[in-house]
């Protein structure tokens, strides 16, 4: 398992716990995150840049034509805050690099895969993509795009030799994790493992932890059930 990658959104968090993992079982790593990285290895390049900006779609197409095609693309990037009534400034910047950013990311990353006839684009999504949120509506709608529209493109790609994955993971302990409760908790180093676990099957779809589907299940099923009265 080895190759050029690219992460997007790896200053922190589950980005930077795998790009950590991907320089140790020698991979090439370029990474792009609004803030500096704390990594210096000379496998690894990094530029710093926002998704949300207008100028991401400039500097990713630079990347990628100055250093050539990259084998697989994990897009990190993700923000999510709580619903405030009275200041909801930041509902548009949770759509923008949620969802949007990624879309970006994949209009210019993919095109270049398909002409080669090879290549593995991953998405860090949440289980949060199914349910109802009047605490966190932003972040819950932006995740349900964003694993829509992913699996969606991975039956599109499959025939072409492409592959996509939907990662739809539970609490990580990460600073997004704002919740009171927060069941399955995980580490960032446990939720890297699972992105690896990624690259090797090239699922559409994983989701982790199992025991956390179940209950997802039920609140999103009590969530659309309190809608009806």
């Amino acid at each position: 398992m080895q190759g050029k990658a690219l992460i997007i959104g790896n200053s922190d968090g589950i980005g930077l716990a795998t790009t950590k993992e991907l320089l140790k079982r020698g991979w090439k790593v370029v990474g792009i995150s609004r803030s500096e990285s704390p990594i210096k290895d000379p496998a690894y390049e990094h530029i710093v840049a926002k998704v949300q900006d207008n100028q991401y779609p400039v500097i990713l197409k630079s990347v990628l034509e100055k250093g050539g095609p990259v084998d697989l693309c994990v897009y990190c990037a993700g923000i999510g805050e709580m619903l405030d009534l009275s200041d909801m400034g930041s509902e548009a910047d949770i759509f923008h690099v949620n969802l949007l950013g990624m879309v970006k990311t994949v209009s210019l990353v993919i095109p270049w895969m398909v002409k080669r006839g090879k290549g593995h684009f991953i998405g860090l999504s949440s289980v949060a993509d199914e349910m109802l949120s009047p605490e966190a509506p932003s972040y819950h709608a932006s995740k349900a795009g964003f694993s829509n529209y992913l699996e969606g493109l991975a039956l599109a790609l499959r025939p072409k030799g492409i592959y996509v994955t939907n990662v739809r993971l539970g609490f990580v302990d990460t600073k997004m994790a704002q919740e009171d409760v927060k069941p399955f908790m995980m580490g960032v180093e446990r939720a890297a493992q699972h992105v690896l676990a990624c690259i090797e099957k090239k699922p559409v779809r994983y989701t982790a932890p199992w025991a956390a589907i179940p209950l997802v299940k039920f609140r999103s099923w009590m969530l659309r059930l309190s809608t009806m009265f």
